[in-house]
Formats: C-alpha cells, structure tokens, sequence
C-alpha cells in the first residue's frame, strides 16, 4: 500500500537554550531531523511531509532535498494542528506520523507498525515504561483493546498509575485522517488540538486501534534538552559499537568510541579508546587504528595502521602503510602500499608511493611522491605564493635531506638527492644531488655576546 509520511519538527525547543532549532541539534553528528528523514527514506513513501515552524528557513537551507515537501505551521496549536497543515498533499493510503526530535526509532519498528494498519485499523506505537511521567497514557478496555490516550496533564491519578505510554507515533488509513482532523478540539489543559484525540474519535466510528511497541524503548525517546540530548547521543553510540563488535571489530573499549556517520568495516579491526570516525569511513580487513584518532571520510586498506593521535581526512591509507602517531593526513592524501608517514608530519593533496616514507617533521602539500622515495626530516614543499598552489613531482627511489626546502613548482627525477639543509628552487634530474646552502664558514677567535650590566 501507498504511503505519506508526515514529520513534526516545528516546535521552538525552549529549554535547549539555544539560537538553533531544536530539531538541527545534532545527535552523532546528524540533526536530530536528518536522522528520521533518513529513517522516513528507509520506508520508501510516495512523500515525506516536514512541518516546520520556528527556524523554519534554517531547516530547509539545511536539510534540503528534493523528496522533502516542506509545510510552514505558522502558529503552534498543537500536534493536531501540525498535521493539518500537511492534509492537502496526502493522498496514500496510509499515512505516518513521525516527529523531528525522536532521532533514534527504526526502520524496522515502523515496518511493524505499518503492517498493522488498513481501511478498518490504525496503528499506534507504544511503550511500557517503569515511570511514564510526561506520557499520554493507553486507555484499554477490558477485553484490552484501546478505547482512548488521555494526556498526562488531563490523566486522573487511575490513569497515571497506568505503565503503557503513547510515544505519538501513530499510522492511519489516508482514507480517514482529514474528516478526523477536522473534528478534533482544543478543550483540554493545554488548549491545544492533540492527534492522540483521533484514537477515541476512530473507536467511536468502529475501528480498531492495533499497537506495536520498539524493541528498545530509547527508540522513541525524545529530546527536549541538553540532557536528553547527551542521553540520545551515547545510546547512538552504544547501539554503534555493538554491531559494530557483531561484524568482527574488537573495540578496546566501546564506552569509548564514537561513530558520525557510516562505516563499512571487514575483519579483524582493531579500534583503540577514543577514536572517533566521522561521515563516510571504509575500514579493510586487519586494520589497527590507535587511541585518539579522529578519521572522517577516508579509506585504511587492508593491514594499514593509524597510529595514537592522528588526524585523518579525505585520506586513503594504502595496504599495510602506517601513519603516525600525530600524522596529520588532510583531504586528497594517499599513501602507496607500505608507505610510511611518521610522527608530526602533515600532508595534504599529495600521494605518497608504494613504500615511499615520511618519518617526522615534515609538511608536504600538493606533491607526487614515487615509490620509494624517502623524505628526510623537516622537510616541507613550498606550494604556495600567496595567491596560487603548485606542485612538487618527486620520481622514485628519490632522497631528501633534512631540513629541505621545495620550492613549487619542482621535478625531481628517479634517483635524485637533495643535500640536508638545502633550498631547492629549481629542477634536480635523475641521480643527481641537488645542493642549495651558503658555504660554511668557521670564524676563529670569535668572542659571544656578554649580557650588558
């Protein structure tokens, strides 16, 4: 069956204290609102309907797409209200409702749900807590079956003592939703128009209000401040090294490991405490990556170690190469096979070749390093003039003396040696040394500086 999603995600977020929407604070690097619309895609719908209210501009600039229809809640009046202004693009024959800041429910629960539902049936997602204060309680019958959800602020003490919660994730026939919506009240506590008035108003017309409930009641927690914000962001991050442990990755501590974004990972990986890997992360198999890296959107290949405090971005770590620890590997950096890059070296748009290394101290940008060759320490590629980038061309088996200058743009040939110390300006061809300093001189009987009295 057809199917519209709708979202809720005007609500201002008072108690976050903050000039940002409530629904673009971030939860494992991702708005709360990107996570559900990820979520929504998931299901596959003919729409997804987002209405948003307070930071409206700044939600479409952030999380625009083509699949996403935006409707404007001008004044919040309630859940009720929000889904309304959705109506006119509804047109499936069942439709979702989901809501911007309750990042973490899953693709699979609503599967469930959704199969609950048909021209006769709705379904309501809910979840039994040991303390459901704050929660629209589930009014059954005798017989079980849900007659109503009675706000917390409008439950009597009975109905407060009642466990089973209405999360506010609700499924309908598309049939149905307009001629409820439209008689829905505001007589209540909050004088505002409630969506969890449609339960009564759909057993009164003789339908059944099946439910489903998430395997893990974190699914359908809410943020509504920076607490609950940190408590959804280190749930996230539980979930994630669990299955990330199910697929065959040892995490030395899983308390300790942060993933914001996606990972594919192979086989015996290997991740120390503190490592955090950000946007889109492919981990080979054996891979050994040390406490206190930060990796974002870059290839380790096969056996390739990260060393303790590295940073790494837009980088490609080639098989069995190594880096580290503080290497610096900025975006467009690739090491060959073997290829070693050492302690406080930086690199950046430059490709390193098969077993070529780097072992400390150096910055090389913009460069093409062959196979082999060898970059003696504080070394650096001059790339830059003040207003444009060249680049440095070193062959194979090339060796740079420390404490090199490469002055861009420079070829160096297969075979061919710089002098330590050197300022290296123009080309050095094949196996040949390439020498660039003043000529030493030893002064005799030369007297220091005294401090003046």
């Amino acid at each position: 069956m057809s199917l519209d999603i709708v979202i809720l995600a005007a609500g201002q977020g008072t108690r976050m204290r903050s000039a940002l929407p409530k629904v673009l604070h971030p939860v494992a690097g991702k708005s709360m609102l990107g996570h559900v619309i990820d979520t929504a895609r998931a299901l596959q719908p003919q729409s997804i309907q987002v209405v948003i209210g307070h930071g409206a501009e700044q939600v479409r600039q952030r999380l625009a797409g083509e699949d996403l229809n935006y409707v404007v809640q001008a004044e919040q009046l309630g859940t009720g209200h929000a889904v309304a202004q959705a109506l006119p693009n509804l047109s499936a024959e069942r439709v979702l409702i989901l809501y911007g800041d309750v990042p973490l429910i899953e693709a699979d629960t609503l599967q469930r749900l959704l199969q609950k539902v048909g021209p006769e049936q709705l379904a309501l997602l809910t979840v039994k807590l040991d303390d459901p204060t704050g929660y629209g309680r589930i009014v059954r019958d005798a017989r079980g079956e849900v007659q109503a959800i009675v706000e917390h602020k409008d439950a009597s003490d009975e109905q407060k003592a009642i466990r089973e919660g209405n999360t506010g994730i609700l499924a309908v026939p598309g049939s149905r939703i307009g001629e409820w919506l439209g008689r829905l009240s505001n007589s209540n506590a909050q004088g505002e128009y409630y969506l969890t008035d449609v339960i009564a108003m759909a057993v009164a017309d003789g339908l059944r209000v099946a439910t489903e409930q998430p395997l893990d009641a974190m699914e359908v927690q809410g943020a509504n401040d920076r607490i609950q914000l940190a408590e959804l962001e280190r749930h996230y991050q539980q979930r994630a090294a669990r299955r990330l442990m199910a697929r065959g990755v040892t995490l030395r501590d899983p308390a300790r490991f942060d993933l914001r974004g996606e990972v594919e990972v192979g086989r015996d990986v290997l991740i120390d405490v503190n490592v955090v890997l950000e946007g889109t992360v492919v981990i080979e198999d054996d891979v050994q990556i040390g406490p206190n890296c930060v990796i974002k959107d870059s290839t380790l290949r096969r056996g390739a170690i990260v060393k303790a405090n590295s940073h790494l971005e837009g980088a490609v770590v080639g098989e069995s190469a190594d880096c580290g620890p503080f290497a610096r590997l900025r975006p467009g950096s690739v090491l060959g096979a073997k290829a070693h890059v050492g302690n406080f070296v930086e690199l950046k748009n430059a490709t390193l070749g098969d077993g070529a290394k780097a072992g400390h101290l150096s910055y090389l940008g913009d460069a093409e390093i062959g196979a082999r060759t060898n970059i003696g320490a504080g070394t650096i590629t001059c790339n830059y003039d003040g207003a444009n980038k060249f680049r440095t061309v070193m062959g194979e088996d090339v060796f740079i003396g420390s404490n090199s200058s490469l002055v861009a743009p420079l070829n160096l040939g297969d075979g061919a040696t710089t002098g330590a110390g050197s300022t290296i300006t123009e080309d050095v061809p094949a196996h040949t040394l390439g020498l660039g300093r003043g000529r030493q001189r030893n002064i005799e009987g030369w007297q220091r500086p005294k401090k003046q009295s």
